[in-house]
């Protein structure tokens, strides 16, 4: 690893990280609390991102301004690309707007989708598309879902509707199997100033979207089973995605450590560089990693947070090498 790591290259890996992470805590969540525990954690963490971002989204953006309908599946339309996910915006009306999630699914990578039940799906949009007219102070609004990819369609797929009249909470989420949306036209979709963005900005919008979801979900899980329960089925979560994710990092980042403390320390400074914080590597049998501060848990997460998150790192050297061990003390990290 002698030569350095571009902050692009860091970006990426950092993103496919929590890409991942994010998956396997919605996997394992599911797998080992049963599918409608996995459907509340996700109904939770989408319920939070609308929370903090929607309406924020909306005037940044610059759509505050457009019919409920049309801002909300807008908004999904921008949001998704600045974060590297393709969605299709079609609007119909001032008070239909359809939105489509196409294959292969972001949130859902790979064969994950094979294992993710309906009922998380559904909690999904349950969370965030069904509660955007509560966000906006419509009543009225709601949404259609006509196809889930989890379900084996070919997408996820549906429509705001604003009704003519308001919404009981039942009604906000509403099905209809034998409605299809119309084909996508980009000369009606807006555009981004991402298009103009060079690849090092993207990469970076890229990390800090996939981060969000993990950081969100990890707050949500402990609030919703306890710190104890959360850190014993999170944090196994954890590990096997660090364990399993390791190569492709280094592909992506373009290195070739040696499998010794000092090849495993210098891979850890690399991603934790791609969070913010610059590091220090010292020592030869037993390797310390300084950090120059902390890198993904936010002020005021519980410390179990934190916990869970440092499994991610045992997973990955368990891969670089089973027999090394790691002992964190704030940010003095030491690999043997």
């Amino acid at each position: 690893m002698d030569t350095p790591v571009s902050d692009e290259r860091r970006w990426r890996a950092v993103a496919e990280l929590y890409h991942a992470f994010f998956t396997g805590i919605v996997l394992g969540a599911s797998m080992r609390l049963g599918a409608q525990t996995g459907a509340e954690l996700v109904f939770e963490v989408f319920s939070r991102q609308r929370e903090q971002k929607f309406l924020a989204g909306l005037d940044k953006l610059g759509i505050a301004d457009e019919p409920p309908a049309v801002a909300a599946a807008k908004y999904h339309y921008l949001s998704n690309q600045i974060g590297g996910v393709e969605v299709e915006f079609m609007p119909e009306s001032d008070r239909k707007a359809w939105i489509r999630y196409g294959t292969p699914r972001w949130a859902w990578e790979g064969t994950a989708l094979c294992g993710i039940p309906p009922e998380v799906s559904v909690a999904m949009l349950r969370g965030w598309h069904a509660r955007n007219g509560v966000s906006l102070g419509n009543p009225r609004l709601g949404f259609v879902c006509t196809k889930q990819a989890v379900d084996g369609d070919s997408a996820l797929e549906g429509y705001y509707y604003e009704y003519d009249e308001d919404l009981e909470p039942h009604q906000r989420l509403r099905f209809d199997r034998t409605a299809d949306a119309p084909d996508f036209d980009a000369t009606r979709a807006p555009v981004l100033p991402t298009t103009t963005w060079p690849r090092e900005r993207l990469a970076k919008a890229h990390r800090n979207y996939a981060m969000t979801y993990p950081q969100t979900a990890l707050g949500a899980a402990i609030d919703l089973w306890g710190p104890e329960r959360a850190v014993g089925v999170l944090g196994i979560v954890a590990k096997q995605v660090g364990m399993q994710l390791y190569p492709s990092l280094l592909a992506i980042m373009g290195v070739a450590p040696e499998r010794t403390p000092h090849g495993a320390a210098l891979v850890f400074g690399e991603l934790l560089a791609g969070h913010g914080p610059g590091y220090t590597v010292s020592g030869a049998d037993d390797v310390v990693l300084e950090l120059e501060g902390p890198a993904f848990v936010s002020d005021g997460a519980h410390p179990a947070t934190e916990t869970i998150w440092a499994r991610l790192f045992d997973g990955l050297l368990a891969t670089h090498h089973h027999r090394l061990g790691l002992q964190r003390d704030g940010l003095r990290w030491t690999i043997r």
